[in-house]
């Protein structure tokens, strides 16, 4: 995307005019700088990184944290003097976001004093459960609160010293500015938020409060959380020591004002267009979360629903499901790596592309093979772990295209049985949009989708671009607040934008929910091998 050609580029980046957007995914962390036209991708940078399981808990280091930052930002200055012949030296604006829920949890020195907890980690089910009930809210088991409840409960030693809690995306950002904010939707996946505030909802913090006085007398759940921002607002800006934080090398003045810090929830909301009531978007990367922005509150309290905010503050009903396309990935690296043992390589991507492909002459059920893509554990599904699983009948119809098929299916099938609760509480849907890496090779898993969700999606140009173009574009959106979201990104951002829209094939629709039927039936499968399977490097 560039709009504004090569020498508005640079004039862009040498004037400090750049808007930099940086999103801690769980694979990647990606950073994405825009001009003056939120439009145009001046450069872009990115780190590979995976968490650990250690202790028993999925994390990531602090020092991983900030050595990924920092490379992917470097690795965007030098894409910016490749494409335009000059470094940025200052920006106009910064945004940070990363994944949503998990625990951060610091003492008043600042000092962390549990390792990051992942959103990943399902060892809060006591937590989340308890908290519903006193709540009437769905708790899931990523939330922060649930996370915190969860250590009260286990009297871990840590909890009385609890000064700031935080998520990955709202700790950075404090490191870089100084500030203890958060952006409203990143705020909606650490405790409930009331609409009407857009903040914290205030009675559920004295219920919280109230129900731990005695376990830690003097807790103030209102105090230790971030500051609640809605976008647009000014969450400070980059300090002279953030600016050394980002880049080591000095090349980076300080100064730059920085947005609220987002989840990657509200970023793909942002990348989609989709924080108006009655649209709605998919996100495919290593989780799969579908958000569809509400009219009006939901009737009854579901565990497969979160109740969570647009970066604006509105209501958002949430389908989140903790595995999404890692497992057709792998599938897609033994592939490619057979291809290399067998004399012909091809490039991962190449290969990716070629077996989505394929996966386009399968039959629509897939050949009655099923696919369940449970590298972790799935609450959902009432999974406290993954394993992964391919199961076919004698008689199904074992080819290359039905095996691709039934992993792209396996990547949506739990996400489906999730929007299917949303249908019963009668949420209407006028859009859906779709974004993430599995939507780069056009026309396969954005069908297949549509198929299984039964109703158009489109694919956009910012779709492989994903959170950290959404969250540079919510930088750029506090540089101009002359109207509200919704608006900015409508005429401003998506303006004359061309979408893809694939609608439905009757076939697939009536395929998938055949897939679906045996998906669900074979469950009890998936249920007996977590139970049974204790293999060398699973969580046990």
């Amino acid at each position: 995307m560039n709009h504004s050609g090569i020498n508005g580029a640079a004039d862009a980046i040498r004037g400090g005019r750049g808007r930099l957007g940086i999103e801690l995914g769980s694979t990647r962390i990606k950073a994405c700088l825009i001009g003056d036209d939120p439009r145009d991708v001046l450069a872009v940078g990115s780190f590979t990184w995976e968490n650990s399981f250690e202790d028993g808990l999925w994390t990531y280091s602090l020092q991983d944290v900030w050595s990924g930052v920092q490379t992917a930002y470097a690795d965007l200055v030098d894409d910016a003097e490749r494409r335009h012949g000059v470094r940025p030296a200052a920006l106009e604006a910064i945004g940070i976001s990363a994944m949503m829920h998990g625990y951060l949890a610091f003492d008043g020195e600042g000092e962390l004093l549990v390792p990051f907890r992942t959103w990943r980690n399902t060892t809060t089910g006591q937590a989340a459960e308890e908290l519903t009930g006193l709540f009437a809210v769905n708790i899931p088991l990523r939330w922060s609160i649930a996370h915190l409840h969860q250590a009260v409960l286990d009297a871990e030693p840590h909890v009385p010293r609890i000064d700031f809690m935080t998520t990955l995306a709202g700790y950075v950002h404090w490191r870089l500015t100084g500030r203890k904010v958060i952006g409203v939707g990143d705020a909606s996946g650490i405790f409930p938020i009331d609409a009407s505030t857009r903040d914290y909802d205030a009675g559920l913090i004295r219920r919280y409060n109230s129900l731990v006085s005695e376990a830690v007398p003097g807790m103030d759940l209102g105090r230790i959380l971030p500051q609640v921002l809605v976008a647009g607002e000014k969450a400070g800006s980059l300090t002279t020591e953030g600016a050394a934080l980002l880049d080591p090398s000095g090349g980076l003045q300080a100064g730059a004002v920085c947005c609220p810090p987002e989840g990657d929830a509200g970023t793909g909301m942002v990348a989609t267009c989709s924080v108006a009531p009655r649209t709605g978007n998919v996100s495919a990367g290593t989780s799969i979360f579908a958000m569809v922005v509400l009219e009006r509150p939901l009737a009854g309290v579901h565990h497969e629903l979160d109740l969570v905010a647009t970066p604006a503050g509105a209501p958002v009903a949430m389908v989140h499901c903790n595995n999404g396309a890692s497992e057709l990935a792998a599938w897609a690296g033994l592939f490619t790596e057979f291809a290399t043992v067998a004399g012909v390589p091809v490039g991962s991507d190449a290969a990716f592309n070629v077996l989505l492909q394929e996966a386009l002459q399968g039959e629509p059920d897939a050949g009655c093979l099923v696919a369940y893509n449970y590298l972790a554990g799935e609450p959902i599904a009432g999974l406290s772990e993954g394993r992964p699983l391919f199961v076919r009948a004698p008689d199904s119809s074992f080819t290359l295209a039905n095996f691709m098929r039934a992993q792209v299916y396996g990547a949506f099938a739990t996400l489906i049985l999730g929007m299917r609760v949303l249908a019963t509480e009668e949420v209407g849907i006028d859009r859906m949009f779709a974004h993430g890496g599995m939507f780069r090779t056009a026309g396969v898993a954005q069908r297949f989708l549509a198929g299984a969700l039964d109703a158009p999606v489109s694919v956009g140009e910012s779709a492989s671009e994903g959170g950290a173009w959404g969250i540079a574009v919510l930088a750029a959106f506090v540089t101009d607040t002359s109207t509200d979201l919704e608006e900015y990104l409508r005429t401003s951002v998506f303006g004359g934008a061309a979408f893809e829209t694939a609608n439905p094939d009757p076939a697939d629709a009536a395929g998938f929910t055949r897939f679906l039927d045996r998906y669900s039936a074979g469950l009890a499968v998936q249920r007996a091998a977590v139970d049974t399977l204790t293999l060398k490097g699973s969580p046990r």
